[in-house]
């Protein structure tokens, strides 16, 4: 079954084709990033207007990469949720246009799951049930992937989200942006104990995250450097800050997957490209016994192949849209269409 899949929910447009949920046989993105670091973070309304402008052209791209005709595609997968709400409206209209004029099925993807997928695409032979670290710049969710579309929270972020602090001490730093990259690459050689960060731990939630706390006492520390005039130490900054990230991500990941005994472990999303918490993870689950599933970068931001690929497992669930399909700008990962 060949999926022809649309992913617009920040400032990447992709439209890719994959065969199965398994094989990736084109995945074309066009990012606006350099647009919106100008302003320091996403413009939803810029990054709306670009998703316009090349989604079209982008999907006759990932054909022609494909080698392959419209009347090839035997289905249409798209997010649908979460998102930019403008952002997710333009995949969606998009999505439902194909499907109609095809004569085909349209998929919706909740967008995160569609990341849990992309270790399908990594790795052929992972099945659920795992545990799961979604990190992102819009989510922090430890998720129990019972089944390709049988998914519960574990525990979530209270606050804000850890890419989205990433970004932020990033931008304070004069990092520039997407911050996760340059913030990574500062920490290497980086002193991880110069600067005393908190940890926090959620008493009636033990597996619940909390950033805000790290996040206002990052910026907290940076103002009284630059305050006594003091250069800022950028490598140990970096260093202590993905050090407590990591801190807050890691245990809480592993002591779900003892709790449930699946002995699987995966990570994704755009924070699953740090260094630190890559080694972290592999370090913690190497003590447990446990399989540890980290897809390659390429694959942590995102693309339309993940959405291709959860897209297939949710049309075998019969979890099909129709021409009503609406976009959401926050949705469960737990909950159907």
């Amino acid at each position: 079954m060949i999926i022809l899949a649309v992913e617009s929910s920040c400032d990447e447009t992709a439209v890719a084709l994959v065969r199965d949920g398994r094989e990736v046989l084109s995945d074309c993105i066009a990012s606006s990033a350099e647009m919106h670091e100008l302003y320091g973070g996403v413009v939803p309304e810029i990054a709306s207007r670009k998703h316009i402008e090349v989604i079209a052209s982008l999907a006759d791209a990932a054909l022609e990469q494909a080698g392959l005709e419209r009347r090839d595609i035997d289905a249409v997968a798209v997010t649908y949720a979460p998102g930019l709400i403008g952002a997710v409206l333009v995949g969606v209209n998009f999505a439902k246009s194909v499907a109609y004029a095809l004569g085909v099925p349209l998929i919706p993807v909740h967008h995160v799951r569609g990341h849990i997928a992309a270790n399908y695409i990594a790795y052929p032979e992972l099945e659920p049930p795992f545990v799961c670290l979604c990190v992102s710049g819009g989510t922090s969710l430890i998720v129990d992937v019972r089944g390709y579309t049988d998914m519960a929270i574990l525990g979530a972020t209270r606050d804000d989200a850890a890419g989205e602090c990433f970004d932020k001490i990033a931008r304070v730093m004069g990092l520039g942006y997407p911050g996760g990259g340059p913030l990574d690459r500062a920490a290497q050689g980086g002193n991880d104990r110069a600067f005393d960060l908190p940890r926090v731990h959620i008493q009636d939630a033990p597996l619940d995250l909390s950033f805000s706390g790290l996040k206002t006492a990052m910026l907290n520390q940076i103002h009284k450097l630059e305050q006594k005039g003091e250069a800022l130490p950028v490598a140990d900054l970096a260093a202590s800050f993905a050090a407590a990230v990591s801190d807050e991500l890691v245990p809480r990941t592993i002591e779900a997957a003892k709790a449930l005994g699946y002995g699987k472990v995966a990570v994704v999303g755009g924070v699953a490209a740090n260094s630190r918490i890559r080694r972290d993870l592999e370090d913690a689950c190497k003590r447990q016994g446990f399989t540890l599933y980290m897809p390659p970068l390429k694959l942590c931001g995102d693309h339309g192949a993940m959405i291709g690929s959860q897209g297939y497992y949710e049309y075998l669930a019969g979890n099909l849209g129709g021409t009503d399909l609406n976009a959401f700008a926050n949705r469960d990962i737990s909950l159907g269409v």
